[in-house]
């Protein structure tokens, strides 16, 4: 039996574009995941609570060496906490910066998972036709909002405009000010970066986990899975900003930080969307 590549495999769709590696893929993905059901006693039956989930609409990043990774949101880091999420009772609304298509990292989709399977297929109508966060930012952060929390899933694609967009950062202050919920996982918490403006940043003094920078450095680039080093570091640059991060590997661990929830890899989507779905029924039921 021959051994797996470990050669970033070329995307035949655009130049000097790249998918992980056979091999990496091997290590890095399974077609099922460990959800066993969800945990809460009662939905919320309220009406008027739901969701924003702030998703990329982006497929590539360009790395260091100009080397693009086609890359997107990752299937399982959103759909496991939207699939908690709903069944909990809250609607779900995606939004995109452009308005564009939500992309998914699809070599990542648990095939043979039937209960994420299913929660795409509710769900990919908003996905494929999300709105697009500016034309949603007033009603999103109006005074009778009815988000309860923003969720912004991981995969390399949430460094992709997220973290530099104004709208991103407004809807991320608003959710602090307003007592409402920041949900975010992996690759996902770089998004919080958008809220560094004008030598203040909000999340200074939070604890997160979030995907580690050690890996993107080391093994994501030795096995293939990427083929270059990252414009930057997530983990890097928020504790440059003040944060703390409490992870040192991938173990599926969550972190619940005053109004920010947070997971360390696809290994924490089914517990951080445990946690998201006991939260927002608790603040809900208040």
């Amino acid at each position: 039996m021959s051994e797996l590549s470990k050669t970033p495999v070329p995307d035949r769709a655009e130049y000097n574009a790249f998918f992980p590696s056979e091999y990496s893929l091997s290590q890095y993905t399974a077609p099922k995941t460990d959800f066993d059901g969800v945990k809460f006693d009662r939905p919320y039956t309220g009406g008027r609570y739901k969701v924003l989930m702030i998703a990329t609409d982006e497929r590539y990043l360009q790395m260091q060496n100009g080397k693009l990774f086609s890359t997107g949101n990752h299937p399982v880091e959103t759909l496991l906490p939207m699939l908690h999420i709903h069944e909990a009772g809250f609607e779900i609304d995606v939004a995109t910066l452009s308005g564009n298509a939500a992309k998914f990292e699809m070599w990542a989709m648990p095939q043979e998972d039937s209960a994420v399977q299913g929660i795409f297929q509710t769900y990919l109508p908003k996905l494929q036709k999300p709105l697009k966060l500016a034309d949603v930012i007033e009603q999103a952060t109006a005074p009778d909002s009815p988000y309860l929390a923003v969720l912004i899933p991981g995969g390399h694609g949430a460094f992709n405009a997220i973290p530099e967009s104004r709208e991103v950062a407004r809807i991320l202050h608003w959710a602090l000010d307003n007592n409402r919920y920041i949900i975010t996982l992996c690759h996902g918490p770089a998004a919080l970066a958008a809220t560094a403006r004008h030598g203040s940043f909000p999340f200074a003094g939070y604890q997160l986990c979030v995907f580690p920078d050690a890996l993107d450095e080391g093994a994501n680039i030795d096995i293939g899975y990427m083929p270059g080093r990252l414009p930057w570091l997530a983990a890097e640059r928020l504790q440059q900003l003040g944060m703390n991060v409490v992870n040192e590997g991938i173990s599926g661990q969550v972190c619940h930080d005053r109004q920010l929830l947070t997971g360390d890899s696809p290994l924490a989507a089914n517990n951080l969307g445990i946690l998201a779905a006991d939260v927002l029924l608790k603040a809900a039921a208040e």
